[in-house]
């Protein structure tokens, strides 16, 4: 769907859409949810919720307030459901946002994540489509969720390295999103469901160009290596492998098991920025300062040649 107010809409993929109401407002939208991933209901609801917001966050606007979507079985106790939704509440207020109310229905499986409105001046969005050649690609979560929740399902991770793993998935993307946001970068996503390579899709073929990532440099959550040498990995991130087919490069050193890593479908992941390399300096320094969880540079952005791949993935 078009319409001359619709900044932001489905075309490429991006996080949320972006609709102006004035020369100086857009409200941004956006919706998320899915079941549990750990067995504490309190944390869940925090996981689910700065899930949700990160799509406003990677469009380089501000959350400003949110509805809860909630599916919850009839037979199980509402207290459960309360535990959930104290959560997202604890991680609205740390997002200085408010939850004015939300919808529930019944369902055989508990579900639960936020509707979320932000706001951002008109053009000022950072859409995944607007990445420059010559770029460089920066990622402020290391990778691994799915891997580590996945095993944590099977009870065949240690506690330390499920616990690392839930505090990342609950931390917010707000701070590395006021960093992008006062550096000024070309692009973004963040990196969820799809991947990191599958998002890196996204954002090139929405730019018309390709990009090029080191396996060496992308950060990984402790422990998660380990769990892939033990056959450990989410049905999604073979089903989203599958599809990167005919999409990426890879480097005859990249093992079967760096592919898995690199296409492990993220829960509430980083920001992947698409910087020009002038401005990268800066933005590393103002990631470091706000104490985000990485920023580390992976790759750069290239114009391709009619027979190179969207993605390549070097050693």
């Amino acid at each position: 769907m078009t319409h001359p107010n619709l900044l932001v809409g489905t075309k490429t993929s991006d996080d949320a859409a972006v609709y102006k109401l004035s020369d100086d407002l857009a409200v941004v939208l956006t919706v998320d949810f899915f079941p549990p991933i750990v067995d504490d209901p309190f944390i869940f609801g925090q996981i689910a919720a700065a899930n949700s917001l990160s799509d406003v966050y990677a469009m380089g606007a501000k959350p400003i307030a949110a509805l809860n979507v909630v599916g919850f079985p009839s037979d199980l106790d509402m207290s459960i459901l309360g535990e959930i939704l104290k959560g997202g509440a604890s991680k609205a207020l740390e997002a200085g946002i408010v939850i004015a109310g939300g919808h529930s229905v019944v369902d055989a499986e508990p579900k639960y994540g936020l509707s979320v409105t932000g706001i951002v001046n008109p053009g000022s969005q950072t859409a995944n489509s607007t990445s420059k050649s010559g770029d460089l690609l920066l990622l402020t979560k290391p990778i691994g969720t799915g891997i580590i929740t996945t095993a944590g399902k099977q009870e065949k991770v240690a506690a330390e390295v499920l616990e690392n793993a839930v505090a990342i998935m609950a931390a917010l993307n707000k701070s590395a999103s006021e960093s992008m946001i006062s550096v000024g970068v070309n692009a973004c996503s963040d990196v969820t469901g799809f991947g990191l390579l599958g998002h890196l899709r996204e954002m090139m073929e929405g730019s018309g160009l390709g990009a090029r990532i080191y396996k060496s440099k992308v950060p990984v959550i402790e422990g998660t290596t380990d769990l892939l040498e033990q056959g450990i990995a989410p049905g999604g991130t073979m089903r989203n492998l599958d599809s990167l087919k005919s999409t990426v490069l890879w480097d005859k050193e990249i093992s079967e098991n760096d592919k898995i890593l690199l296409s492990d479908a993220q829960t509430s992941g980083g920001l992947l920025i698409s910087v020009n390399p002038d401005k990268a300096d800066k933005l590393q320094q103002s990631l470091s300062e706000a104490g985000t969880l990485s920023n580390q540079i992976i790759g750069e952005v290239y114009t391709p040649s009619d027979t190179d791949p969207t993605i390549h993935v070097a050693g």
